[in-house]
């Protein structure tokens, strides 16, 4: 029986971080972590080549914010950065989430598990 080994590295950001995406415009809250991409072949595929991150990294799932708008997005590690402006997000469905934004990150709701 031969071994499999998957070495996934660990996240650089965290639940409740707020980050910047390094090639478009918007800010998020990071509310997920994938250890390495885990979307569908079709979102892989709309992203251009040029820019196309790799797979073996670890994709964040995040409330973002443009200016006025609202969405969720799914980016690689590698196109994200710390957000150091310490201004929480407009995001409508952060208070689904994150009990408050204190020193400059969201804290997550208590939830309860069996």
């Amino acid at each position: 029986m031969s071994e499999q080994r998957v070495a996934h590295r660990l996240a650089k950001f965290g639940i409740g971080q707020v980050v910047r995406h390094n090639l478009f415009d918007f800010r998020g809250v990071v509310f997920d972590v994938d250890p390495e991409f885990a979307n569908t072949d079709e979102w892989w595929q709309a992203i251009p080549e040029s820019v196309r991150p790799s797979k073996d990294q670890p994709f964040y799932h995040l409330l973002a914010v443009n200016g006025d708008t609202h969405y969720v997005a799914y980016a690689s590690e590698g196109n994200l950065c710390v957000d150091d402006t310490g201004q929480p997000l407009s995001h409508p469905q952060a208070s689904l989430l994150f009990d408050r934004f204190e020193n400059g990150r969201y804290l997550p709701k208590n939830r309860l598990s069996n």
